[in-house]
C-alpha cells in the first residue's frame, strides 16, 4: 500500500455533524530529540481514549502514536507537534515535524532489530494514513475507526 493509501471504506453517506461538534483533543509540543516524550505521549493518549472505541483500539492507537512520535524525533533534528482528535466514531492522530524529507515504508532490516518497522505497523494497523506537506515540514497522520475489530 502506498503512502497515504487508505484501507477505510467510504459509503458515500454524509457524516453526522453532531459527532464533530465537540471532539476531545490532545496537543503536545515534542522537544527536539526528546525521546522521553514517547511514553509521556502514550500516557496522555491513553487517558484521552479511556472510554473510546472497541476493546483493543486504544492500544493500537498508542502503538501507532509511539511510532510516529519516535520517527519524528529520531529522523529529524527538530521539534515536532502531536495532535490527537477524538470523535465518537473516529480518532485522528497527526505528528507534524519541520523537515521536508518524506518518510517511506521500507522492509525492516533483519539485522537491525529496532529500525524500519514503524510505518509498516502504521500501514498494517491504521484504517487510513498519509503524509501531508506543509509550507515548512510535513505531517504524518493516521485514523482509526472506533468500532473496527
Amino acid at each position: 500500500m502506498a503512502i497515504g493509501a487508505s484501507s477505510a471504506k467510504t459509503t458515500g453517506e454524509e457524516a453526522d455533524t453532531t459527532e464533530r461538534e465537540h471532539p476531545s483533543q490532545l496537543r503536545r509540543r515534542l522537544g527536539r530529540s526528546d525521546l522521553r516524550a514517547v511514553p509521556e505521549a502514550r500516557r496522555e493518549l491513553r487517558e484521552l481514549l479511556r472510554h473510546w472505541g472497541n476493546p483493543g483500539r486504544s492500544e493500537i492507537a498508542e502503538l501507532l502514536t509511539s511510532e510516529l512520535v519516535t520517527n519524528a524525533l529520531v529522523h529529524t533534528d527538530r521539534e515536532a507537534v502531536l495532535t490527537a482528535v477524538v470523535e465518537p466514531s473516529q480518532l485522528r492522530v497527526e505528528v507534524r515535524d519541520f523537515t521536508a524529507r518524506r518518510p517511506r515504508v521500507r522492509a525492516p532490516d533483519t539485522g537491525d532489530g529496532t529500525h524500519g518497522r514503524g510505518l509498516v505497523l502504521v500501514n498494517s494497523l491504521a484504517d487510513a494514513w498519509g503524509v501531508q506537506a506543509h509550507e515548512v515540514g510535513k505531517s504524518v497522520w493516521f485514523e482509526l475507526d472506533a468500532e473496527a475489530a
